[in-house]
């Protein structure tokens, strides 16, 4: 029988190692006693939209940190992320002629999971940083203690977090419908580029005869969903809430599992399987037929659509490989999933002087060919997952803003993984959309050649 605990008496990986025991569950009682930060109904509509993307209606941007920092919890910080994910919707709204479903990675991405329990500096060992919920990044062994009031800063912060997203999200509606508002550091570069200026001016044009057309656009607009991976099982478990006769995880809309704990018999499989969220499965390279049957089947054992969202992590150089097998898996048992493409993760590199980074070009690359084989299988590719900043760093290569290996020492401030920047997330938009025009231009000639003999 599933309970809220039930996953206690599962294996488990990448949790905290508290040594006050006792703190821990005092922690957990209060966290459990709060106030949810998202509604059953809410989570209940991105599930609707989830199986809708399922089959091309809509169209997923999940989008932000790759570690939420407590720290960028400002109001600043949080509109230039709201910002940029608004504006990569828009100029994908108008490309892919689709509604675009808006998902951040924001108010509760504050876990990591990591390769190792312990880090190493001149010989001294210390736990390992695993994200502002549970210890510090500083090198200190006082900070990088777990420490259990973390989790009750990390509540507070997401609830001040997605409290300020609605209450702002007129103003970034307004943005949304008009671009020469945008950020001007973000767009500089690209503006360089005659054909993204082409772009913009037709998307000024379109959402500027809508507005006006349709006063009451920014309603069918408003609606902004958060998402994260659901690492730490207390957290989780505190903030899970019975509603009705159904348990829904309450810290956020869209949970999901990453590759280090999605096993059939883990803790995570055993907490997600019990909730009423759309959940996510990271998909990596070494995820196999029968270890992700095994999982959904767990999850979804109704095969209910708009349940079980499968977000591929494979690599440029992997994914022609190994995405066919996994669809056609996925046919052949009859799976109501949908596809998602994390182009990021599959595509990092490092660096000579040990600098962790990823380019441009692999990324646009595994969008491209993502979306060619899911064509070519008849599948449906209903969304993109990406690690991306409203900050002007240089985490990654590449891009008309002309990053180089030689810059990312200039403004590297990621916790964990590398992030595009403004410029690079919304050239990646245009990018997608000429893709998606490319490749369905294609598929037509292809169906018309196909008539014609």
């Amino acid at each position: 029988m599933w309970t809220p605990t039930s996953w206690q008496s599962m294996p488990q990986e990448q949790q905290a190692d508290y040594p006050d025991k006792q703190q821990l569950n005092k922690t957990i009682e209060e966290l459990s006693l709060l106030p949810p930060l998202v509604s059953a109904s809410e989570v209940l509509e991105l599930r609707e939209l989830t199986a809708k993307a399922a089959i091309g209606d809509v169209f997923l941007l999940q989008g932000g940190d790759c570690a939420e920092s407590f720290i960028d919890c400002n109001q600043a910080s949080i509109n230039r992320k709201l910002q940029l994910i608004t504006q990569m919707s828009l100029l994908m709204m108008y490309g892919l002629g689709q509604p675009v479903v808006r998902i951040g990675r924001m108010a509760g991405q504050y876990a990591k999971p990591r390769s190792a329990h312990t880090e190493t500096i001149d010989g001294t060992s210390l736990p390992s940083y695993r994200g502002d919920l549970i210890n510090e990044v500083l090198f200190c062994p006082i900070k990088r203690e777990p420490d259990p009031e973390r989790l009750l800063k990390g509540y507070s912060l997401a609830s001040l977090t997605l409290n300020y997203i609605r209450t702002n999200n007129k103003e970034q509606i307004d943005r949304f419908c008009e671009p020469e508002r945008w950020q001007s550091d973000a767009m500089a570069s690209l503006r360089q580029k005659p054909e993204y200026e082409k772009t913009i001016e037709a998307v000024r044009h379109s959402f500027s005869m809508l507005k006006a057309l349709s006063p009451g656009l920014s309603k069918s607009l408003d609606s902004f969903y958060t998402c994260h991976e659901a690492l730490h099982l207390h957290y989780e478990q505190a903030l899970t809430r019975k509603v009705g006769n159904k348990w829904f995880n309450l810290s956020t809309h869209m949970p999901w599992v990453g590759m280090r704990t999605a096993k059939p018999d883990s803790a995570h499989i055993e907490y997600l399987r019990g909730i009423e969220n759309p959940i996510a499965i990271k998909v990596g390279p070494r995820m196999t037929q029968k270890w992700l049957s095994n999982i959904i089947e767990r999850l979804n054992p109704e095969n209910s659509a708009g349940r079980i969202t499968l977000i591929t992590r494979l690599g440029s150089d992997k994914v022609a490989k190994l995405l066919p097998p996994l669809i056609e898996c996925i046919k052949d048992r009859n799976y109501a999933v949908t596809w998602v493409c994390d182009p990021m993760h599959g595509n990092t590199r490092v660096t000579k002087k040990g600098i962790k980074t990823r380019h441009l070009t692999d990324i646009v690359s595994e969008v491209r060919q993502s979306l060619e084989i899911h064509k070519s299988h008849e599948s449906v590719l209903g969304g993109i997952h990406l690690e991306l900043t409203g900050e002007n760093v240089t985490e990654c290569i590449g891009g008309v803003c002309s990053v180089s290996e030689n810059d990312l020492n200039r403004a590297y401030r990621t916790l964990v993984d590398p992030r595009l920047n403004a410029s690079q997330a919304t050239e990646l938009a245009l990018e997608m959309v000429k893709i998606f025009k490319q490749i369905n231009l294609k598929s037509d000639q292809l169906s018309q050649n196909k008539l014609n003999f």
